[in-house]
């Protein structure tokens, strides 16, 4: 198996460490293994292909990191066509939480998700993906 090598903040990797004892795994490369086997299948599901779909996605940093908000607003200028709606909330004493609406293909929230993902310095990416044509029973008057 190859060895790589992996920068961190040591919280993060007492978190590893702490997840790996708590839930039996061998140790910290296991838990980063199947972290990122779940990470790249989660865009893979071929049942949202090819469908309309609405996503909601909420970012949390912390606010006095001027250029993670800055990205989020260059996404969403970027991604226009994609991100229906955009709200920005202060959340305790030193976060911020952003949301974004998006409508659009798989690919495209997928690229967007994996952008604001490799934007440094964000402390959480959570996201929830649904198909728009679930909804044609509902009758638009």
């Amino acid at each position: 198996m190859t060895v790589v090598s992996v920068s961190m903040p040591e919280e993060l990797l007492e978190r590893i460490d702490s997840f790996a004892g708590e839930h039996g795994y061998t140790g910290r490369s296991e838990v980063v293994r199947e972290a990122a086997r779940n990470l790249l299948g989660e865009f893979e599901d071929k049942k949202l292909e090819d469908r309309e779909l609405m996503a909601v996605v909420t970012v949390i940093f912390d606010y006095e990191t001027t250029a993670v908000e800055e990205r989020m607003m260059g996404l969403r200028h970027e991604y226009e066509g994609l991100v229906k709606s955009n709200f920005h909330n202060h959340v305790g004493n030193h976060y911020c939480m952003e949301l974004f609406v998006l409508e659009g293909q798989l690919s495209d929230i997928s690229t967007f998700v994996g952008k604001i993902r490799a934007t440094r310095d964000t402390l959480s990416v959570d996201y929830s993906v649904m198909p728009v044509d679930e909804f044609t029973g509902i009758v638009e008057e």
